[in-house]
């Protein structure tokens, strides 16, 4: 068995690989598994029930023969199970949400071991947790701990960064919204988890309150042009076709830690050993991406459309501040979600026939200057795009992945070890390449000006 050849020890460890997404993941990861330019020589899936990993396993391995795996026993509630993993793996990919409940001991084995951590959580209040708790310990022991790499967030990271590189200087961005869509032949049916950590994300709002207001400052982006207005609260965008309302996602709150990082850090973060080459193409990609504020909405087609996303975040909203309304929500998914979630989460074909749209508008100046003349109105709009197969089981798998890919053959151009977001890590490297290679498009779709 594998296990034998290399020492026991793998490239990466999936835990959770037997779970909804997990499973997803390891399909993923299999397909570039020894394959000849891979770094991927060795993976190992890991989880409470050696049953449903081997399951997963066959799953995930049709239509060929089943592969043979090493499959370790590990529970997210036994931290000496996660220090073992971690001492036999360079890179664990973490797959079992919620986060809030289940992935600080996993970040802490990391850190403690010095292992490299990915995940896919969408979840602020773990990300910023972690990142107060254990940021420290994982530069000095060299585990980079990266969360949000799956849907959400690396699209928003990436998306913003490819909409704010089109402004050419001397032209600049003031803002830029972002508009997801996920469209489907069938039905759309969300992950049950990711409606969990909404749930559980309203219980605990104001723990992250409690969390930043107990955390140093960090700098703002200095970002040319007043700041925006609120606008309305549903919004009609004629340009790409929907109707829209804000969505408090994780996305606008990872692309402000990213900003912010940058801004401490104009150049961007060094690697461990950078060739010189690295350290000028780092330096150059950092030099044109220009701040700007940022926000989430979500978009449909039609006006109908809008009203059922907001009846879906009443609900959560009014029910999920009481552990009684919590359990009813947890409980009846389908009933509350109005049909979006379930819990045994959507078949093979519903997850084959969604897809996902992004668009990013850009408002902002023609030249900067302008900007500082007061209060002046933007005088230019960049619409980009960036598009992708059904975001949960599909797209999330493709950019872990190839995040994990990059962790594994780039690592020295990557920092020595800390807690950060995916694009301070991932902006200069080549992901967006990699995932429009893996069916993930990022497009300019118009440049105008505009009359205020």
């Amino acid at each position: 068995m594998e296990e034998e050849q290399n020492g026991g020890r793998f490239d990466v460890v999936i835990l959770g690989a037997s779970g909804f997404t997990g499973k997803y993941v390891l399909r993923e990861a299999i397909k570039f598994l020894n394959t000849p330019s891979s770094p991927l020589k060795s993976i190992a899936i890991a989880g409470r029930s050696p049953r449903k990993l081997s399951q997963a396993l066959e799953w995930a391995s049709r239509p060929n023969a089943q592969l043979s795996l090493p499959i370790l026993t590990a529970d997210t509630s036994d931290p000496s199970s996660l220090r073992a993993l971690c001492a036999r793996t360079r890179l664990l990919l973490n797959c079992v949400g919620p986060f809030r409940l289940h992935g600080e001991p996993v970040v802490a084995a990391c850190a403690a071991a010095g292992c490299d951590y990915l995940d896919i959580s969408g979840e602020p209040e773990f990300m910023e947790r972690v990142e107060a708790a254990y940021h420290d310990h994982a530069k000095e022991s060299g585990a980079l701990v990266i969360s949000a790499c799956g849907f959400d967030s690396v699209p928003a990271e990436l998306g913003v960064m490819f909409n704010s590189r089109q402004w050419v200087e001397p032209a600049a961005p003031n803002r830029v919204e972002a508009y997801v869509a996920l469209e489907s032949e069938k039905r759309i049916v969300g992950n049950f988890a990711t409606y969990e950590s909404a749930v559980l994300g309203v219980a605990n709002a104001h723990k992250l309150q409690q969390l930043r207001r107990s955390r140093p400052r960090k700098p703002r982006p200095q970002i040319p042009g007043p700041p925006p207005s609120k606008g309305e609260t549903i919004e009609n965008q004629r340009k790409i076709g929907l109707w829209a309302v804000k969505l408090p996602s994780a996305d606008s709150i990872v692309v402000r830690r990213t900003l912010s990082t940058l801004t401490e850090n104009p150049q961007g973060l060094p690697g461990l050993s950078e060739s010189a080459e690295m350290v000028e193409k780092r330096e150059a990609f950092w030099s044109t991406v220009k701040p700007a504020h940022f926000g989430v909405k979500i978009g449909t087609k039609s006006l109908l459309g809008i009203l059922r996303i907001i009846m879906v975040g009443v609900f959560i909203g009014l029910l999920g501040s009481t552990s009684f309304g919590r359990g009813l929500l947890l409980k009846f998914p389908e009933i509350f979600s109005l049909g979006w979630f379930r819990k045994k989460g959507p078949s093979e074909e519903e997850v084959a026939s969604a897809s996902f749209k992004m668009w990013f508008v850009g408002h902002g100046f023609t030249d900067r200057t302008i900007a500082a003349q007061g209060n002046t109105k933007p005088n230019m709009e960049i619409v980009t795009r960036v598009m992708g197969p059904e975001v949960g089981y599909l797209t999330t798998p493709i950019i872990l992945i190839q995040c994990a890919l990059i962790l594994l053959s780039q690592r020295e151009n990557l920092p020595k070890g800390g807690v950060y977001p995916p694009g301070i890590i991932f902006g200069p490297t080549d992901l967006q390449e990699r995932l429009q290679q893996n069916g993930i498009s990022f497009d300019v779709i118009s440049k105008s000006n505009i009359s205020s």
